[in-house]
Protein backbone atom coordinates (compact mmCIF):
# COMPACT_ATOMS: atom_id res chain seq x y z
CA UNK A 1 0.00 0.00 0.00
CA UNK A 2 1.48 3.72 -0.69
CA UNK A 3 1.69 6.07 1.91
CA UNK A 4 -1.77 7.85 0.73
CA UNK A 5 -3.76 4.57 1.53
CA UNK A 6 -1.95 4.28 4.39
CA UNK A 7 -2.80 7.88 5.95
CA UNK A 8 -6.13 7.13 4.64
CA UNK A 9 -6.44 3.66 6.44
CA UNK A 10 -5.04 5.17 9.68
CA UNK A 11 -7.68 7.78 9.52
CA UNK A 12 -10.33 5.04 9.30
CA UNK A 13 -8.72 3.18 12.34
CA UNK A 14 -8.98 6.94 14.18
CA UNK A 15 -12.39 7.15 13.57
CA UNK A 16 -13.64 3.98 14.95
CA UNK A 17 -11.53 4.57 18.52
CA UNK A 18 -13.39 7.40 18.66
CA UNK A 19 -16.95 5.91 17.91
CA UNK A 20 -15.71 2.71 19.80
CA UNK A 21 -14.85 4.92 22.76
CA UNK A 22 -18.27 6.87 23.04
CA UNK A 23 -20.39 3.16 22.41
CA UNK A 24 -17.89 1.58 25.57
CA UNK A 25 -18.03 4.85 28.00
CA UNK A 26 -22.26 5.23 27.14
CA UNK A 27 -23.15 1.47 28.23
CA UNK A 28 -20.58 0.37 30.73
CA UNK A 29 -22.06 1.37 34.08
CA UNK A 30 -25.36 0.02 32.81
CA UNK A 31 -23.99 -3.57 31.93
CA UNK A 32 -21.73 -3.15 35.17
CA UNK A 33 -24.64 -2.56 37.44
CA UNK A 34 -26.92 -5.13 35.78
CA UNK A 35 -23.89 -7.81 35.63
CA UNK A 36 -23.52 -7.10 39.70
CA UNK A 37 -20.40 -5.64 39.16
CA UNK A 38 -18.38 -2.02 39.31
CA UNK A 39 -17.40 0.27 36.45
CA UNK A 40 -14.28 -0.18 38.08
CA UNK A 41 -14.25 -4.11 37.73
CA UNK A 42 -15.25 -4.34 34.29
CA UNK A 43 -13.58 -1.41 32.63
CA UNK A 44 -10.21 -3.21 34.17
CA UNK A 45 -11.45 -6.46 33.27
CA UNK A 46 -11.81 -4.94 29.17
CA UNK A 47 -10.40 -1.52 28.83
CA UNK A 48 -7.30 -2.63 31.36
CA UNK A 49 -6.94 -5.49 28.34
CA UNK A 50 -4.50 -4.52 25.53
CA UNK A 51 -4.92 -6.45 22.50
CA UNK A 52 -3.23 -4.32 20.30
CA UNK A 53 -0.47 -3.87 22.64
CA UNK A 54 -0.30 -7.78 22.60
CA UNK A 55 -0.57 -8.14 19.16
CA UNK A 56 2.18 -5.69 18.81
CA UNK A 57 4.31 -7.15 21.26
CA UNK A 58 4.20 -10.70 19.91
CA UNK A 59 4.14 -9.91 16.59
CA UNK A 60 7.48 -7.88 17.13
CA UNK A 61 8.84 -10.82 19.63
CA UNK A 62 8.16 -13.64 16.41
CA UNK A 63 9.78 -11.07 13.98
CA UNK A 64 12.61 -10.73 15.77
CA UNK A 65 12.51 -7.03 16.45
CA UNK A 66 12.93 -6.90 19.88
CA UNK A 67 13.94 -3.39 20.31
CA UNK A 68 9.87 -2.41 19.45
CA UNK A 69 8.91 -5.34 21.77
CA UNK A 70 10.78 -3.55 24.42
CA UNK A 71 9.88 -0.35 23.73
CA UNK A 72 6.34 -0.63 22.78
CA UNK A 73 5.56 -1.30 26.32
CA UNK A 74 7.44 1.03 27.90
CA UNK A 75 6.98 3.99 25.50
CA UNK A 76 2.68 2.99 26.32
CA UNK A 77 2.88 3.22 29.53
CA UNK A 78 4.35 6.86 29.85
CA UNK A 79 1.67 7.77 27.18
CA UNK A 80 -1.13 6.19 29.07
CA UNK A 81 0.24 7.41 32.96
CA UNK A 82 0.66 11.00 31.40
CA UNK A 83 -1.31 12.35 28.50
CA UNK A 84 -4.52 9.64 28.90
CA UNK A 85 -4.81 10.49 32.72
CA UNK A 86 -3.99 13.68 32.06
CA UNK A 87 -6.59 14.24 29.86
CA UNK A 88 -9.14 12.42 31.93
CA UNK A 89 -8.34 14.40 34.92
CA UNK A 90 -8.37 17.70 32.39
CA UNK A 91 -11.81 17.03 30.91
CA UNK A 92 -13.71 15.56 34.56
CA UNK A 93 -12.06 15.43 37.83
CA UNK A 94 -11.18 11.91 38.71
CA UNK A 95 -11.99 10.38 42.45
CA UNK A 96 -8.83 8.37 43.31
CA UNK A 97 -8.96 7.22 47.22
CA UNK A 98 -7.28 4.71 49.06
CA UNK A 99 -9.09 2.17 47.20
CA UNK A 100 -7.96 3.03 44.25
CA UNK A 101 -4.57 4.18 44.97
CA UNK A 102 -3.88 -0.05 46.14
CA UNK A 103 -4.89 -0.59 42.68
CA UNK A 104 -2.10 2.11 40.97
CA UNK A 105 0.29 0.89 43.71
CA UNK A 106 0.14 -2.83 42.33
CA UNK A 107 0.59 -1.52 38.56
CA UNK A 108 3.35 0.45 39.75
CA UNK A 109 4.62 -3.12 41.68
CA UNK A 110 4.33 -4.96 38.55
CA UNK A 111 6.14 -2.45 36.56
CA UNK A 112 9.10 -2.69 39.07
CA UNK A 113 9.17 -6.49 38.36
CA UNK A 114 9.15 -6.25 34.72
CA UNK A 115 11.82 -3.44 34.90
CA UNK A 116 14.05 -5.56 36.90
CA UNK A 117 13.65 -8.90 34.23
CA UNK A 118 14.10 -6.03 31.37
CA UNK A 119 17.26 -4.76 32.96
CA UNK A 120 19.94 -6.38 31.48
CA UNK A 121 17.71 -6.59 27.94
CA UNK A 122 16.90 -10.39 28.12
CA UNK A 123 13.31 -11.46 28.68
CA UNK A 124 13.23 -15.54 28.53
CA UNK A 125 10.27 -17.86 28.99
CA UNK A 126 10.84 -17.98 33.02
CA UNK A 127 10.36 -14.42 33.16
CA UNK A 128 7.58 -14.31 30.64
CA UNK A 129 5.84 -17.32 32.70
CA UNK A 130 5.81 -15.14 35.68
CA UNK A 131 4.96 -12.04 34.47
CA UNK A 132 1.97 -13.63 32.90
CA UNK A 133 0.69 -15.38 35.87
CA UNK A 134 1.65 -12.06 37.74
CA UNK A 135 -1.64 -10.32 35.62
CA UNK A 136 -3.72 -13.11 35.99
CA UNK A 137 -3.39 -13.19 39.62
CA UNK A 138 -3.76 -9.24 39.95
CA UNK A 139 -6.77 -9.43 38.07
CA UNK A 140 -8.25 -12.34 39.62
CA UNK A 141 -7.79 -10.27 42.93
CA UNK A 142 -9.34 -7.21 41.80
CA UNK A 143 -12.64 -8.97 39.93
CA UNK A 144 -13.04 -10.76 43.48
CA UNK A 145 -12.12 -7.71 45.16
CA UNK A 146 -14.86 -5.15 43.59
CA UNK A 147 -17.70 -8.09 42.43
CA UNK A 148 -21.02 -6.88 44.06
CA UNK A 149 -24.34 -8.45 44.27
CA UNK A 150 -27.07 -7.13 43.60
CA UNK A 151 -28.48 -4.88 46.43
CA UNK A 152 -31.99 -5.61 47.73
CA UNK A 153 -34.50 -4.99 45.55
CA UNK A 154 -32.23 -4.91 42.48
CA UNK A 155 -32.98 -8.48 41.59
CA UNK A 156 -36.50 -8.12 40.77
CA UNK A 157 -35.98 -4.85 38.61
CA UNK A 158 -33.02 -7.04 36.80
CA UNK A 159 -35.82 -10.23 36.17
CA UNK A 160 -37.88 -6.74 35.05
CA UNK A 161 -35.53 -5.54 32.49
CA UNK A 162 -34.65 -8.76 30.97
CA UNK A 163 -38.36 -9.44 30.35
CA UNK A 164 -38.93 -6.22 28.97
CA UNK A 165 -36.15 -6.56 26.08
CA UNK A 166 -33.51 -7.80 27.78
CA UNK A 167 -31.14 -4.85 28.62
CA UNK A 168 -28.09 -6.55 30.17
CA UNK A 169 -27.70 -8.27 27.27
CA UNK A 170 -28.00 -5.31 24.68
CA UNK A 171 -25.82 -2.85 27.14
CA UNK A 172 -23.02 -5.66 27.18
CA UNK A 173 -23.42 -5.99 23.22
CA UNK A 174 -22.79 -2.36 23.04
CA UNK A 175 -19.54 -2.49 25.53
CA UNK A 176 -18.18 -5.36 23.45
CA UNK A 177 -18.83 -3.13 20.33
CA UNK A 178 -16.88 -0.30 21.79
CA UNK A 179 -14.05 -2.26 22.56
CA UNK A 180 -13.84 -4.40 19.37
CA UNK A 181 -14.11 -0.76 17.13
CA UNK A 182 -11.18 0.56 19.52
CA UNK A 183 -9.01 -2.65 19.24
CA UNK A 184 -9.55 -2.61 15.43
CA UNK A 185 -8.98 1.18 15.01
CA UNK A 186 -6.03 1.03 17.04
CA UNK A 187 -4.38 -1.87 15.36
CA UNK A 188 -4.55 -0.02 12.00
CA UNK A 189 -3.62 2.92 13.46
CA UNK A 190 -0.69 1.27 14.77
CA UNK A 191 0.08 -0.99 11.45
CA UNK A 192 0.25 2.26 9.58
CA UNK A 193 2.80 4.12 12.02
CA UNK A 194 4.69 0.90 11.45
CA UNK A 195 4.55 1.01 7.61
CA UNK A 196 5.24 4.94 7.06
CA UNK A 197 8.24 4.97 9.54
CA UNK A 198 10.05 1.84 8.26
CA UNK A 199 10.17 0.58 12.45
CA UNK A 200 12.52 -2.27 11.70
CA UNK A 201 15.31 0.52 11.11
CA UNK A 202 14.96 2.27 14.17
CA UNK A 203 13.45 -0.59 16.52
CA UNK A 204 14.11 0.84 19.90
CA UNK A 205 13.33 4.63 19.95
CA UNK A 206 10.38 4.41 17.35
CA UNK A 207 9.12 1.47 19.85
CA UNK A 208 9.83 3.93 22.71
CA UNK A 209 7.84 7.12 20.84
CA UNK A 210 6.09 6.67 18.11
CA UNK A 211 4.60 3.40 18.27
CA UNK A 212 4.04 3.32 22.18
CA UNK A 213 2.19 6.89 21.82
CA UNK A 214 0.01 5.11 18.57
CA UNK A 215 -0.66 2.15 20.84
CA UNK A 216 -1.70 4.24 23.55
CA UNK A 217 -3.84 6.37 21.34
CA UNK A 218 -7.06 4.46 22.03
CA UNK A 219 -7.09 4.89 25.86
CA UNK A 220 -6.17 8.69 25.28
CA UNK A 221 -9.38 8.88 23.68
CA UNK A 222 -11.19 6.48 25.91
CA UNK A 223 -10.38 8.60 28.99
CA UNK A 224 -11.68 11.65 27.17
CA UNK A 225 -14.89 10.04 26.65
CA UNK A 226 -15.13 8.39 29.90
CA UNK A 227 -14.55 11.83 31.79
CA UNK A 228 -17.16 13.66 29.56
CA UNK A 229 -20.07 11.35 29.90
CA UNK A 230 -19.04 10.79 33.92
CA UNK A 231 -17.68 7.45 33.99
CA UNK A 232 -14.08 8.56 36.17
CA UNK A 233 -13.90 5.48 37.23
CA UNK A 234 -13.58 4.21 33.96
CA UNK A 235 -10.39 6.32 33.48
CA UNK A 236 -8.72 4.74 36.36
CA UNK A 237 -9.20 1.35 36.05
CA UNK A 238 -8.35 1.52 32.21
CA UNK A 239 -4.83 3.38 33.10
CA UNK A 240 -4.53 0.99 36.43
CA UNK A 241 -5.24 -2.15 34.38
CA UNK A 242 -3.02 -1.30 31.26
CA UNK A 243 -0.10 0.13 33.02
CA UNK A 244 -0.44 -3.43 34.48
CA UNK A 245 -1.21 -5.63 31.49
CA UNK A 246 1.55 -3.98 29.08
CA UNK A 247 4.48 -5.00 31.74
CA UNK A 248 3.13 -8.27 32.03
CA UNK A 249 0.69 -9.66 29.86
CA UNK A 250 2.01 -8.30 26.56
CA UNK A 251 5.51 -8.54 27.43
CA UNK A 252 5.06 -12.04 28.96
CA UNK A 253 2.94 -13.40 25.92
CA UNK A 254 5.51 -11.68 23.32
CA UNK A 255 8.14 -13.89 25.10
CA UNK A 256 7.10 -17.27 25.48
CA UNK A 257 6.17 -17.04 21.72
CA UNK A 258 10.20 -16.32 21.51
CA UNK A 259 12.80 -14.93 24.06
CA UNK A 260 13.05 -11.31 23.38
CA UNK A 261 16.88 -9.54 23.72
CA UNK A 262 18.60 -6.55 22.82
CA UNK A 263 22.23 -6.04 22.61
CA UNK A 264 22.30 -2.64 24.28
CA UNK A 265 20.06 -2.50 27.35
CA UNK A 266 21.48 0.19 28.45
CA UNK A 267 18.79 2.20 25.70
CA UNK A 268 15.92 0.66 27.71
CA UNK A 269 17.27 1.92 31.40
CA UNK A 270 17.06 5.71 31.37
CA UNK A 271 12.88 4.82 30.06
CA UNK A 272 12.14 2.22 32.26
CA UNK A 273 13.17 4.78 35.34
CA UNK A 274 11.41 7.29 34.08
CA UNK A 275 8.25 5.88 32.75
CA UNK A 276 7.92 4.25 36.77
CA UNK A 277 8.73 7.43 38.35
CA UNK A 278 5.42 9.14 36.09
CA UNK A 279 3.50 6.43 37.69
CA UNK A 280 4.55 7.43 41.19
CA UNK A 281 4.30 10.75 40.11
CA UNK A 282 0.45 10.20 39.63
CA UNK A 283 -0.09 8.49 43.16
CA UNK A 284 1.74 11.44 45.01
CA UNK A 285 -0.29 13.94 42.97
CA UNK A 286 -3.98 11.65 44.00
CA UNK A 287 -2.69 11.45 47.61
CA UNK A 288 -2.86 15.31 48.36
CA UNK A 289 -6.53 15.19 47.88
CA UNK A 290 -7.95 11.91 46.81
CA UNK A 291 -8.83 12.91 43.10
CA UNK A 292 -6.94 14.49 40.34
CA UNK A 293 -8.51 17.94 38.74
CA UNK A 294 -7.22 20.01 36.28
CA UNK A 295 -3.89 21.26 38.11
CA UNK A 296 -3.08 17.75 38.15
CA UNK A 297 -3.47 17.10 34.52
CA UNK A 298 -1.13 19.94 33.59
CA UNK A 299 1.63 18.51 35.39
CA UNK A 300 0.76 15.18 33.98
CA UNK A 301 1.04 16.36 30.69
CA UNK A 302 4.32 17.73 31.00
CA UNK A 303 5.74 14.39 32.30
CA UNK A 304 5.46 13.34 28.44
CA UNK A 305 7.73 15.61 26.77
CA UNK A 306 10.26 14.96 29.62
CA UNK A 307 10.19 11.02 28.69
CA UNK A 308 11.17 11.99 25.07
CA UNK A 309 13.48 13.52 25.40
CA UNK A 310 15.40 11.21 27.77
CA UNK A 311 14.20 8.62 25.41
CA UNK A 312 15.87 10.19 22.35
CA UNK A 313 18.76 11.94 24.19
Amino acid sequence: MSTVLWLAAMAGGTAAIVWGAERFTEHLADASNRLGVTAFALAVLLAGAEPEELATVVTASARGVDGVAFGDVIGANAAIITVALGVGAWTATIPFGPRIRRYAIGGLAAGVLAAAFMWDGVIGRVEATVLVASYVGVIGAIWIAVRRPPAMGEGSELDEELDEGGRVGIDLVWVVAGLAALTAGSIVLVEGVRQITDIEQTQTRLGLTVVGFATAFELVVLAWSAGRHGITEAVVAGVVGSYAYNMTMSLGAGALVAPISIDDSAILHAPLIVMLALMAVAIVLAVRHDQLDRRDAIILFAGYPIFVLVTLA
